[in-house]
């Protein structure tokens, strides 16, 4: 279950036959989660606090019955969050009261539940168990409890699906949202709480995210430890004594964001993380250094936060971490990274042109090697990079350090320097086989650096099969179109599948940067918001 903004806890639950009444937590009646900006369209949560939308797939007949069972306003929402569905709320069937669901007189009975239009079949109860489990972690607690009530078909489904609880009726004050989260109702572990195994807490939001002192997080709250496989922790100060009394046996994501914690205390809680596949750590001090021991570990992001004072995030080292698959560097200030042992290393970046990376025997510093004792590093496929100046030459270099690219993402801001190359890389282009099929690229200005740089690949990239080159909203139209079909001779491309796309960033994307789940995706950098584009042949 998920618990936003204020103290959120994701979980499966066993069937426990909890009484609704008493275990709805004290969210504000009809109020769900408000997204910061009405074009964003977040995904759905599906049973289980995984990532699949389940229920936009459903047919347009069974998600106006849905919409019928939501609350006036969550009902009204739903047009805003998934115009995919192609539904108006308008037309769904009109729902009761607000924050009010069936109340049969008599407990045996039971009532056909509404159909869109005002039918009387119930298409609902036909859905599959984890299907309809989505579809009561859209509604707001109240609303989802009294699910239980509508049929013995939807008794237990309330107590295995995901819940939400919210707080947005409270006011706006830190003692609140932390007294929510210590609420005991929530995290005392009744029978329904036992199995707990997602717990999102903490997540005030932004407008909290640099409040000094942070809230302490009740020590109840971990009392799920045993069983929890996902955990967020997020914008709260965890306490030596709180950290020491953490073991996570069987977690396998772990997401501290905006935390506060001690060296010491932060290596004791990733220690006993035993099963650990998935860890961000996130805008989060109070430590210096982070040291990865982990045989299980098979992503890592880290985004640095500078606070001030010696306690920031200044350098991470992967010690041993044989299965460790993706290395994802995100933000403005990034840590140091020393990878010692990663033999399985896929998926790379940002690595960026003020930031330090040492693979083994292979120092990167300001994107150009500087001591290369070990020749190259074979194992990566993906790569991003995030540089001021736009160099060819710090590519190539790139290119001869990781030989075996298929992916490279490339963000530039500057004008460049001089990418001249047809003599100055002869040697190059006529020994090296450049492996790379997707090259993706932000912001070409089509000035004559950015012009060359780009011909370079087209003429010598032999199994290129997609360049994805994103412009300026300005630059977004036929006649540029045009004129840099010939500029980068594309007529002379030295693969014969290669595509070549133009893109804008408008409308602009609101851009919130990696979470744990992102981490999943097999290519965490490519792009999934729609945008227009324009392909080139």
């Amino acid at each position: 279950m998920e618990m936003d903004a204020g103290g959120s806890c994701s979980r499966k639950r066993k069937s426990a036959g909890l009484d609704p009444d008493e275990a709805a937590a004290p969210a504000a009646e009809g109020h769900g989660p408000e997204p910061a900006d009405e074009d964003q369209e977040p995904p759905l949560p599906a049973a289980g606090g995984g990532g699949e939308d389940r229920v936009s797939h459903l047919p347009d007949g069974v998600l106006g019955d849905t919409i019928s069972l939501l609350p006036t306003k969550e009902g009204a929402r739903t047009s805003r969050k998934r115009k995919s569905a192609g539904l108006d709320p308008d037309e769904a069937a009109a729902p009761a009261a607000e924050g009010h669901g069936p109340d049969p007189a008599d407990e045996d009975q039971e009532p056909p539940l509404p159909a869109a239009g005002g039918g009387g079949e119930d298409r609902i109860s036909h859905l599959p168990d984890g299907v309809l489990g989505d579809i009561i972690t859209l509604l707001p607690t109240k609303e989802g409890a009294l699910t239980s009530l509508l049929a013995t078909r939807w008794r237990h489904l309330w107590s295995d699906a995901p819940l939400n609880l919210d707080h947005r009726g409270l006011r706006k004050d830190v003692k609140d949202l932390a007294a929510l989260v210590r609420h005991r109702r929530g995290l005392d572990p009744v029978p329904a709480f036992r199995n707990l195994q997602e717990l999102d807490m903490c997540r005030f939001g932004f407008q909290y995210a640099h409040l000094w002192p942070k809230p302490v997080p009740a020590t109840a709250a971990f009392c799920f430890s045993e069983t929890l496989c996902a955990a967020t922790i997020a914008d709260c100060h965890v306490p030596d004594i709180t950290a020491q009394a953490i073991h996570f046996p069987k977690l396998k994501k772990l997401e501290l964001d905006h935390v506060t914690i001690s060296e010491s205390s932060l290596r004791t809680v990733l220690t006993g993380c035993l099963a650990l596949e998935c860890l961000l750590i996130a805008h989060s001090y109070g430590f210096r250094r982070v040291q990865i021991n982990s045989i299980s570990l098979r992503r890592m992001c880290v985004k640095g936060y500078f606070a001030g004072g010696p306690l920031h995030f200044g350098e991470l080292i992967i010690q041993n971490a044989p299965c460790l698959e993706r290395l994802i560097q995100h933000g403005s200030y990034n840590p140091h990274i020393s990878v010692i042992s990663a033999p399985r290393l896929e998926t790379l970046g940002f690595i960026s042109s003020d930031a330090r990376l040492a693979l083994g025997l292979t120092v990167i510093q300001e994107l150009r090697i500087v001591d290369n004792l070990m020749p190259e590093v074979r194992t990566v496929k993906i790569l991003a990079v995030n540089t001021h100046a736009l160099s060819l030459d710090v590519v190539i270099g790139l290119l001869r350090c990781f030989p075996c690219l298929e992916k490279l993402y490339i963000k530039s801001r500057g004008r460049g320097e001089s990418n001249v190359w047809r003599k100055k890389h002869l040697g190059f282009t006529s020994s090296f086989d450049i492996r790379l099929k997707k090259i993706s690229w932000e912001y070409y200005r089509g000035i004559k650096s950015h012009v060359d740089f780009a011909t370079f690949f087209v003429e010598n990239a032999k199994v290129l099969e997609l360049m994805t080159i994103q412009v300026s909203k300005y630059d977004y139209h036929e006649a540029f179109f045009a004129e840099h079909h010939k500029k980068l001779r594309l007529d002379s491309k030295a693969s014969r599948v290669a595509r070549f796309r133009f893109t804008t960033d408008e409308p602009r994307r609101c851009v919130k940067g990696f979470r744990a789940h992102d981490l999943d995706l097999a290519d965490p950098f490519e792009r999934k918001d729609p945008h227009p584009f324009r392909d080139l042949s």
